[in-house]
This record gives structure tokens, C-alpha cells and sequence, in this order.
């Protein structure tokens, strides 16, 4: 009978266990049928503990910087000591260890010190990729100059509001685009600037007259670290980095070396970067993602980088075969031509294990991966001066990175309503705040301003009235401000990004940002000053906008044939106007401003389309009628 008595106790509470179980499965399921929020946080909660950890590491390693008053310089100091004969780059069939790049930034810094630079000074630097460039810039930065970065695409007025807007002291041009300096000399743009020339004469170069031999100068400067002045400081301005974006010619984005420190250790720690990786950076070194992510590695962590003048498809994995590359980095072009290259046994012949960078679209992503057997994508996006960068850190195809739907304040970013017609932010009438989106919903990101945090902090640009312009106030809160990033994105409800479009007078096109202010002003000048609206269109198969012009005129007497000479000699061949529409009538706003919603809704169809609209192809524009059309829809035409 006791024996029954336990058995029957044994079974009541096996029951109750089970009963227990059987509820708490019930409460489970209703708090995922009545709270959405209790299933995206189950699904998101180890993402969120592997990235939260990682920005911990980052915030921590950022936070020892700023505590030692590190510098870009001081940790690069302590790579060349801790292995001077480590390589240091790749270049073509060169190898230059620390210990080169040590010397020669010195060879830079010492003899710009005895010309009586100082620091705070600035001074430009348009050179083509090469070891040297970085030498250029770090031997600058040794004592306290601002190397201001300029696009070595940038021709005429660009280049010249280029040099100008950073307050340029001098400028050193490599001889391979001497052409393009003697185009601004030629127009008087830089008189008076110290010209300093160097790399090899090739058969094409243009001899600038009393420009500088900087290297027979560099020859006789000292190798030994410069003496120093002023100490070079965790808060100190370190780069000038140009950005297109909506106030028209570029922006000198300022870069201290808090920036440049986070933005590197950021991509090292998310990513899991190791100190002896192999890092291949094709893109150009005056761009945030080749020259500051990609080189940064190598100066600030003593990783080796791979450098190479120009991107080339058919040698990318052939170059990281033959350099024994581990990494290496994109934009979502790159990604684009080299699937469209033909299948070859390089796709797959090298160590790759890890591919970042930004701009790969989703429709490619899982071709891509599986193509060229690449085991992490680590798509993110980032502003040059912007303070809301985000990364994919889980292979979540087509993501550009998340934020915590648990605990969202760690990361004060958000998406905000904007007026379409206006650009401007939608507010919310009875608040007065910025009224921000829903999941699934397009919008703007903004992220929170907060000074003198090494993440937070929006540093602005050379030209404040730029500046002031990139932020808006009321979005958190009544008081704060946030900086604006002129970019459209949709967040679904896990809180994965997704980039949609470019907000305002730009758009997207070979991986640049281009004005639509700067092609306007051209297209405008070429055409004797009819008025001109540009914008961006979508073409099936390829990334971003092309740009599009519609030209007010009536009577058709623009000479096209003169137009197409005249883009390709002011303009980068990204940002030349692909299509051109003449029309009669341009409607415009208020305060005067030409509409180009309509024109942009429009596009370059014409089966919708009465007004004649050009095609750029072979160096000239061309009637686009209904065959070229189907053509260019149908991806049988290269744009």
C-alpha cells in the first residue's frame, strides 16, 4: 500500500510538471501572439549579445585611445617597433615593410617642417593610388598638417573649389595628372600655391612649370622622426576627406584621428580582423572605405594591405591568390563586374574567407557568395563625417547592419518622415518632434549628436555653413540635434537595415556620390545657360542612379554634339549626365526652385515619354527611340 501511496505521489507530480510545462508553453505562445515585441526579441537576442559584446570591445579599446591620447601616428610608431620588417603593403611588384613606410613618411614630414609648415596647416594631395600616397599623408600628419584628401577624377571648377575649400597651403600632385593641374593653371585657379610634383614621367605626363621636384627633395630629407613641436592629439584634426552631397561641390568631411581611429577598430572588432590578416584594397586610397578601413588595418593593427593603382575584374582573385589575401573589400559595383565576368578557375583559387564594404546588392548577394565561395559578407553603411554606421555582422543577405529592438538607446539611430517634394522633416503638429518610422517604413537616417563622444560626435565640415546644414533638431527629445545623413533606408521590425535610395539633389552612380547641383551647373554652362534639372533614374542590372538631364528648350537648339564634349571634359566620367531629355517647360516651386519629381517619375521611358531624350554612348549623345530602349531594359547594352 506505500508502495502505491509513493507511486500515486510520483504520478500527481509528474502531472503537475507537466501541467506547469503545458502552461508555460501556453503564456509563451500568447505573449508571441499579443506582444510582437517578445518574438522579435527571441529572435534577435543572440545577434544582439554577439554585436553588443563586439561594440563593447570597440568601445573599450576607443575609450584606452582617448584615455592615452593615442593618435593614428603614436599607434603607427608602435607597429614599426613592434615588427619594422613586416610587410606592410603590396604594390604591384613592390614590397614595402614598416620600416619603409616609417622612413618615407619621415623623408615627407621632415621636409615640409623645413619649409615652415606648421601644424593646423593644410595642404592637398591628388595622386593615383600607390604606396607612396599613403606616405604622403601619414609624413604630413607626423607633424600636425591637414592632408586634405581631393578625388583624382575631380577636373576644373570641382578640383579648384576642391583645393580652396580646405584653406590649401600647398599642393603635392602626382605627375600622372599633371594634364588635369595644368587645366586649373592654364584658368589662373591656383596661383600663387606651392606646387609640389612627383612620381615617374610617363609619356603622357604634363611638366607643370615651376611646380617642385618633390622626390629629388624627398631624396635629401632626413629618414629619422621628425622633431616635434606640438604633440599630435587624440582630438586633433588628422585628414580632410571629400564628400558629395546635396549643397553641391564637394565637402572637405574633417577626420580627426578619433574618427579615423573608431571607424578602423569598429570594421576590426565587428568583423573579427586578425592581426595577420592579408587585406586586399583595391578602391581608391582617397575614399573612407580604401583609405582609411582598408589602410587602416595595416597602419593601426599591422595587418598587410594590398594595394593596386587601378580596380581591374579579371585580376581581382588572381591578386588575391597571388598575395595570399584573406580579406578583402568591395563597393557593390565591384561585386557586379566581377559576377559579370566570365566563369574562370580564379573564382574560387585563394584564401578569401571575409568580403567588406558596401553597395552589394541583395538580388546578387547569394550568387555572389556561392560563386566565388566567399563564407562572410560584412555589408555596411557609413557616412564619411556621419555618426550613424551600421554593419551586418550575421551574413543577413542584403542588410547594411542593425540596431537592438531590446534596448535601441545603446544606439541612438532612427529613421525620420521626409516631406518628398521638400526634403524637409515631417513633424508631428501636436509634439513638435520629428515624427520617425515605422518598421518597414522608408526614411531618412539620422543618428543623435552628442560632443565630444568619440562615436557620437558629428565633427562637421571644413565650410561650417555645410555643416549646419546636416543637422536637425527635435527628434529625440525638443532639445537634442542629430546629424543627418541624406540617405533613405527601411528597418523591418528585428531592426536589419536596408538602403533604399539617396535623399535631395544627389544620386548614386559607379560607386560615387554626385551632385546634381555641380552636374546642373556644367550641363547649364555647356548649353549657353538654359536652364537644367538633374536627377537620378534606375537601369535594370546596374547599382544606383545614372544621372539623367532635362534641359529646357523649346526651339531644340542645343548642339549635342557640343554638349557631349563639353560634360566629358568637366566632369568625372561617373557623373556625366547618361541621358538627356530636351523639353519645353520646366515647372518650378515657389521659391523658385525647378520640380523634378515628375521628371525623375518619368525617366528616360520613351513609350511614355513625347520629348526626345539622348542616350551617352560612345562619347557622344545618340537618339534613344524604342529599340535602344528595349535594348538598354534588357541589360544587352553596358552602361
Amino acid at each position: 500500500m506505500a508502495a502505491i501511496g509513493i507511486a500515486s505521489t510520483g504520478d500527481w507530480l509528474a502531472l503537475l510538471i507537466i501541467c506547469a510545462q503545458l502552461v508555460a508553453v501556453a503564456l509563451l505562445i500568447f505573449a508571441v501572439l499579443k506582444y510582437r515585441w517578445f518574438y522579435v526579441a527571441l529572435m534577435t537576442v543572440r545577434r544582439d549579445i554577439k554585436g553588443g559584446y563586439r561594440y563593447a570591445k570597440i568601445l573599450f579599446s576607443i575609450g584606452r585611445a582617448q584615455r592615452y591620447n593615442e593618435s593614428v601616428i603614436s599607434l603607427f610608431d608602435k607597429n614599426v617597433k613592434k615588427h619594422p620588417n613586416k610587410v606592410c603593403f603590396y604594390f604591384e611588384e613592390e614590397v614595402w615593410n614598416f620600416r619603409d613606410v616609417d622612413e618615407a613618411s619621415n623623408r615627407v614630414a621632415n621636409y615640409f617642417a623645413s619649409q615652415g609648415l606648421k601644424k593646423g596647416d593644410c595642404v592637398s594631395v591628388f595622386m593615383e593610388n600607390r604606396p607612396e600616397y599613403v606616405c604622403v599623408w601619414l609624413g604630413l600628419s607626423k607633424i600636425g598638417i591637414i592632408p586634405a584628401l581631393i578625388n583624382f577624377h575631380l577636373r576644373l571648377q570641382p578640383l579648384k573649389h576642391s583645393i580652396e575649400v580646405a584653406k590649401s597651403k600647398a599642393l603635392i600632385f602626382g605627375r600622372e595628372l599633371g594634364g588635369a593641374i595644368q587645366e586649373v593653371v592654364d584658368l589662373g585657379l591656383v596661383s600663387d600655391l606651392p606646387l609640389f610634383a612627383t612620381g615617374k614621367l610617363e609619356q603622357d605626363s604634363v611638366i607643370i612649370k615651376n611646380s617642385l621636384d618633390l622626390d629629388s627633395e624627398l631624396d635629401k630629407s632626413p629618414i629619422t622622426p621628425p622633431k616635434l613641436t606640438e604633440k599630435i592629439n587624440f582630438t586633433d584634426k588628422l585628414l580632410y576627406i571629400y564628400t558629395s552631397g546635396t549643397t553641391g561641390l564637394p565637402k572637405a568631411a574633417i577626420i580627426k584621428n578619433s574618427r579615423f581611429l573608431f571607424f578602423t577598430m569598429g570594421i576590426h572588432n565587428f568583423m573579427g580582423i586578425s592581426k595577420n590578416e592579408v587585406i586586399y584594397d583595391p578602391l581608391p586610397l582617397y575614399h573612407t572605405a580604401g583609405g582609411m578601413l582598408g589602410v587602416g588595418q595595416a597602419l593601426i593593427f599591422g595587418c598587410t594591405a594590398v594595394l593596386r593603382r587601378k580596380f581591374s575584374a579579371r585580376a581581382y582573385f588572381k591578386d588575391c591568390a597571388k598575395y595570399n589575401c584573406s580579406a578583402a573589400q568591395y563597393i557593390g559595383e565591384i561585386c557586379r563586374y566581377l559576377l559579370s565576368t566570365p566563369p574562370s578557375p580564379d573564382d574560387k583559387n585563394h584564401h578569401i574567407r571575409m568580403m567588406f564594404g558596401n553597395g552589394l546588392r541583395p538580388q546578387i548577394w547569394e550568387t555572389f557568395s556561392k560563386r566565388f565561395n566567399i563564407k562572410t559578407i560584412s555589408e555596411f553603411y557609413g557616412a564619411t563625417e556621419g555618426n550613424c554606421n551600421i554593419i551586418n555582422i550575421d551574413n543577413h543577405v542584403g542588410s547594411v547592419g542593425f540596431i537592438s529592438m531590446i534596448a535601441p538607446f545603446i544606439y541612438p539611430v532612427t529613421l525620420i518622415r521626409i516631406d518628398e517634394a521638400t526634403g524637409e522633416p515631417i513633424r508631428d503638429p501636436k509634439t513638435g518632434l520629428v515624427m520617425r518610422c515605422k518598421p518597414d517604413e522608408p526614411g531618412e537616417l539620422v543618428g543623435k549628436i552628442i560632443e565630444n563622444h568619440p562615436v557620437r560626435e558629428f565633427e562637421g565640415y571644413a565650410d561650417s555653413t555645410a555643416t549646419t546644414k546636416k543637422i536637425v533638431r527635435g527628434v529625440f527629445n525638443r532639445t537634442d540635434a542629430v546629424f543627418r545623413t541624406g540617405d533613405v533606408l527601411v528597418m523591418d521590425e528585428f531592426g536589419y537595415f536596408y538602403f533604399k535610395d539617396r535623399t535631395g539633389d544627389t544620386f548614386r552612380w559607379k560607386g560615387e556620390n554626385c551632385s546634381t547641383a555641380e552636374v546642373e551647373a556644367v550641363v547649364s554652362n555647356v548649353c549657353g545657360l538654359k536652364d537644367a534639372v538633374v536627377y537620378g533614374v534606375e537601369i535594370p542590372g546596374a547599382d544606383g542612379r545614372a544621372g539623367m538631364a532635362a534641359i529646357l528648350d523649346p526651339e531644340e537648339t542645343v548642339d549635342m554634339s557640343s554638349l557631349a564634349a563639353g560634360v566629358t571634359r568637366a566632369l568625372p566620367s561617373y557623373a556625366r549626365p547618361l541621358f538627356v531629355r530636351v523639353v519645353k517647360q520646366i515647372d518650378m516651386t515657389g521659391t523658385y526652385k525647378m520640380k523634378k519629381i515628375d521628371l525623375q517619375k518619368d525617366g528616360y521611358d520613351v513609350t511614355r515619354v513625347s520629348e526626345k531624350i539622348y542616350f551617352f554612348t560612345g562619347g557622344k549623345y545618340v537618339l534613344l527611340d524604342n529599340e535602344l530602349y528595349s535594348k538598354i531594359q534588357n541589360c544587352e547594352v553596358r552602361v
